[in-house]
């Protein structure tokens, strides 16, 4: 068990900026997203950006997943502006990679983009649907059960979309995350967000449980649960982080959700609880559980910051260096 208490920095010249103060509260669990937030390894946006751009464009014909457009994919990889889906990945930071998915499939709908032979028929009001679902999306929503939709439609959604996840997954790896990886199990530092390992291993050392929660999927060999472990964090009951929590190929699982199961589940105390993130979805469940929220966002994260601020963090650094971290939270 530890203590978080900012009057301990705000008086002080620190690198902690203070959003919304909370005074002084226990915490015993601490839980993290990984991307962007303890691990450098995934270079994603690109590749989210370029996937998605292509469920929009490419028709979503049966072989839109094929070995060779996974060849063309790749080669594209950050060689072209794409507007509207580069700032998709900006506001969509943190949602469960399958509701960012969706959103490709969706839009391609909405676009006119589907096979000829698409076993739903476009009426005005499933239409309507769709573009009020793709609307929600954009600003952070993953569950949509008020809305009616014809269950052809639900079904080509929920046929195409794991397909799509694993062909990002696929892209990423021939990008960028295998060689990443591989080089984080020779030089997990220079894979880490500065300061990351000091900092979880402080928390531990003080009496905090943490848990590493992602939009990803996880799966023992491979994917998030390797990078991890790459990164050179130990994962296991009483170890330094807990569990490593997130999704499966098709089921989707919002963050929020996670951990609000987590909390059930070990009966934890949401108002006891740090959520350390960058993107918007878990420092938007930290705000509805009633937890602290701490943002990790570099300085030229302009319109992360503004999201952040607008959703209601509480507190914005640049990485987990400053000493005064240790002294925000103590035993």
């Amino acid at each position: 068990m530890a203590t978080l208490d900012d009057s301990r920095i705000s008086a002080r010249q620190s690198r902690i900026e203070v959003i919304h103060p909370v005074g002084r509260r226990t915490i015993t669990h601490v839980m993290h997203d990984i991307d962007g937030t303890h691990s450098l390894i995934r270079d994603w946006p690109p590749v989210m950006s370029l996937t998605i751009h292509w469920a929009m464009t490419c028709g979503l014909a049966e072989d839109f997943d094929s070995d060779e457009n996974l060849r063309n994919l790749v080669a594209r990889v950050g060689a072209e502006p794409l507007p509207e889906t580069d700032r998709f990945c900006v506001e969509s930071a943190g949602l469960s990679a399958l509701t960012q998915m969706e959103y490709g499939i969706r839009r391609a709908i909405q676009l006119g983009n589907i096979p000829p032979n698409a076993p739903f028929r476009l009426t005005p009001d499933v239409e309507r649907g769709n573009a009020e679902i793709v609307r929600r999306i954009w600003n952070g929503q993953e569950r949509f059960d008020d809305i009616a939709e014809p269950p052809e439609l639900l079904a080509f959604i929920h046929e195409r979309t794991p397909r799509l996840f694993k062909l990002y997954e696929k892209i990423l790896n021939q990008a960028c995350r295998d060689r990443n990886t591989a080089d984080a199990w020779k030089n997990p530092a220079k894979w880490r967000v500065p300061g990351s390992m000091e900092f979880m291993r402080y928390l531990h050392e003080i009496g905090c449980r943490n848990y590493f929660v992602t939009g990803a999927v996880i799966y023992p060999e491979g994917g998030m649960f390797e990078e991890v472990q790459a990164l050179g964090f130990e994962v296991g009951p009483g170890k330094m982080v807990d569990a490593v929590l997130g999704s499966s190929w098709d089921r989707k699982m919002p963050k929020v959700e996670v951990m609000r199961e987590l909390c059930e589940t070990h009966r934890i105390d949401p108002c006891h609880v740090l959520v350390l993130g960058d993107g918007r979805t878990e420092i938007q469940a930290a705000v509805e559980m009633g937890s602290v929220a701490i943002s990790r966002l570099p300085a030229n994260a302009c319109r992360q910051r503004e999201l952040h601020i607008q959703i209601g963090t509480n507190y914005i650094v640049e990485d987990w260096t400053d000493p005064l971290l240790q002294e925000l939270i103590t035993r």
